[in-house]
């Protein structure tokens, strides 16, 4: 697949770079390692975007491995999704892809080594008890009272947890590292637990799993990777990473690298949390358009080159900080800009007849696809005739200074058209707006002696007939709080954005739309960018509204 160049410095591409100029790597070997629990989110884009890239731009190799050693939270539904998702973004891994569960055998044999070392003990405490035993931040924690165990006692109960003698929850094996370490991790952390439960790549072979800091490290050395590189949260777990390494002596031993995570304004990225809103029905799916999964940001429009944009201009760092979602737009209009045709879209439809305009008579206008500063051609046909629908907030009984929009007696120019004037409003028994009479100034159209003829407002428009029938669906943040993750107190459902999604069912779109499929990509002038959605039907398109355009007069009339 095709991809950016390679992102800029940053700290993890100098160490790689003085590893490969010293001699300690020959080439560089990075991995994306993802449990398949859930679908990959944006935070994630972040992580494949490194890794992969890294690898690349130094001749090296990166993998695909899913850490599936939790047959409870798995499924092979994740697999495929993640597959799908890394593949979308624009990387691929080749023939390199693994699964932690095919090193079950690997994970235990190394197990009994730690035992043989006195290194690792069966333990008969509860959860709960261990979390008392481990002590706090500030008081060291309390051995076990089965740390002692002997070497032929800890094999035997060990071979007898892998043969399903005991129950759930009843036993575990601990590494024996340093119940008083300031480093919480290094407690005698679990690195194996019993589950009597199916696993959806190795089946029943297995009813003892291995804890994720086991699994990863040995992971990460039996597949011969140079640079484990992950998220900042990981950096007090890399004593533990080290420890695993150093002690079974295994004869590949990476360099763990922590980095920021890519966090957005408005987006929650818990993935549990992400899974109960799926499951509650507070979103449609995995791939909601208003989820920050790839799924649904694939859904709501977002492209790959801009996710790949975004991480680049955010950058590498330890510095953890919240990015604006105005980052993310901006780098989804800069890639939409050559590459969305413009066409017109009425959301909100407002009708409008020409009085003076010959009945049942409907001329062509040319229409080009995009402004002259992009350098791209291409155009269409646009009907215009008597009666046309344009947007109900571009006219105004009474409209505030500045409004250069239609109003009574008031003159706009419709976008590629004529010159039209506001004569009559009709209005319906509640007095509400329901059509706007005008004339039109049939010397204004383009090529006519007065096409040059000066107003100040400039409106789309659709021609009422011809005009396609369709649901239009506008997105906002999910969130109405700036950081929900971190959410204190409180139910982060309170804080559920209403305005989310507006669907709008009775928008009209020009004609050129009928025939538009699904993913394809348009701006709807002065309106945003929007895409096909895969709900459209053969008579009801369905439109998302990925982003919407910069609006200056949205921002006065909120001032105002």
């Amino acid at each position: 697949m095709q991809t950016e160049t390679a992102p800029p410095v940053n700290f993890i591409r100098q160490i790689v770079e003085e590893d490969l100029k010293s001699g300690k790597h020959q080439t560089v070997v990075t991995r994306f390692p993802p449990e398949p629990n859930g679908y990959l989110h944006i935070g994630h884009a972040k992580s494949i975007w490194l890794n992969f890239s890294l690898a690349q731009a130094f001749g090296g190799v990166c993998h695909l491995r899913m850490d599936d050693t939790n047959p409870l939270k798995e499924d092979a539904q994740y697999v495929e999704s993640i597959k799908r998702d890394v593949q979308w973004l624009g990387f691929d891994w080749g023939t390199r892809e693994f699964h932690a569960a095919d090193y079950f055998q690997d994970f235990f044999d190394c197990a009994v080594k730690l035992i043989k070392l006195g290194r690792a003990y069966v333990c008969d405490l509860s959860a709960d008890e261990v979390r008392e035993y481990r002590g706090t931040l500030t008081e060291p924690g309390r051995p076990s009272p089965w740390r002692d165990r002997s070497v032929e006692e800890n094999l035997d109960l060990f071979l007898g947890m892998r043969d399903g003698q005991f129950e759930d929850g009843s036993r575990t094996l601990r590494a024996k590292i340093d119940m008083a370490s300031p480093n919480i991790n290094l407690r005698d952390p679990a690195i194996y637990r019993i589950r009597k439960a199916h696993h959806h790549r190795a089946g029943d072979a297995w009813c003892i799993y291995p804890m994720y800091d086991y699994a990863h490290c040995i992971s990460d050395s039996l597949e011969g990777i140079t640079h484990s590189i992950c998220t900042l949260e990981f950096e007090n777990h890399r004593p533990l990473y080290d420890w695993f390494l150093d002690t079974l002596q295994l004869p590949v031993h990476p360099q763990q690298i922590e980095f920021s995570k890519l966090k957005l304004q408005y987006t929650m990225l818990g993935k549990r949390k992400l899974r109960e809103m799926v499951t509650s029905g507070l979103v449609s799916g995995w791939d909601d358009p208003r989820m920050p999964t790839i799924a649904g940001i694939r859904r709501r429009g977002y492209t790959p080159e801009s996710i790949r944009d975004l991480c680049e201009k955010v950058g590498v760092t330890k510095s953890e900080v919240w990015t604006e979602l105005s980052y993310l737009a901006e780098c989804l209009r800069h890639d939409l800009n050559t590459k969305a045709y413009r066409v017109m879209g009425v959301l909100r439809p407002l009708k409008v007849v020409l009085t003076n305009y010959p009945e049942g008579q409907i001329e062509e206008l040319d229409a080009a696809y995009f402004p002259e500063d992009v350098g791209l051609h291409g155009s269409r046909k646009v009907p215009f005739g008597r009666e046309l629908y344009i947007e109900q907030d571009d006219f105004m009984e009474d409209p505030p200074k500045k409004y250069f929009r239609l109003q009574p007696g008031g003159e706009v120019r419709l976008r590629r058209a004529y010159i039209i004037k506001c004569q009559e409003v009709i209005k319906d028994s509640q007095g509400r707006v329901v059509e706007v009479r005008c004339s039109y100034d049939p010397d204004t159209r383009s090529g006519s002696p007065g096409e040059h003829r000066k107003v100040k407002g400039t409106i789309h428009w659709v021609e009422a007939s011809t005009s396609v029938p369709a649901e239009v669906r506008l997105f906002e943040e999910l969130f109405t709080l700036e950081q929900p993750d971190n959410l204190k107190d409180g139910d982060y459902r309170d804080f559920i954005n209403p305005n989310s999604l507006v669907v709008l069912p009775d928008s009209r779109l020009e004609r050129s739309l009928a025939h538009s499929k699904v993913g394809e990509r348009f701006q709807f002038e002065r309106q945003g960018y929007f895409i096909k959605d895969q709900d459209s039907t053969v008579d009801k398109p369905v439109f998302n509204r990925i982003v919407p355009l910069k609006d200056g007069w949205a921002k006065l009339l909120q001032k105002q």
